[in-house]
């Protein structure tokens, strides 16, 4: 008998699920995860429509002062955390 995936063992492998590069033993367990539990199922659902979605966007540029700001949260947060 094939064990039972985790709910945890099924978030660490969905990228590669999603993206088609898990072997085909592993990809049956995540698939049979999907089938009993639907928390995950939700989960992996709900991200491939998001994938979906984002893969049909163009990209485009944002703004140079949202850009500005966004750089000095992302290094006032660094900065918060080295003095941590």
């Amino acid at each position: 008998m094939t064990p039972l995936l985790t709910c945890k063992e099924f978030l660490q492998e969905l990228s590669e699920f999603l993206d088609e590069t898990t072997d085909a033993d592993i990809r049956a367990k995540l698939e049979k995860h999907t089938t009993e539990c639907p928390n995950c199922w939700v989960i992996c659902d709900t991200t491939k429509k998001t994938i979906k979605v984002f893969k049909g966007m163009q990209a485009c540029a944002i703004p140079e002062d949202v850009h500005a700001r966004l750089m000095a949260a992302m290094e006032k947060k660094n900065a918060a955390k080295v003095k941590a």
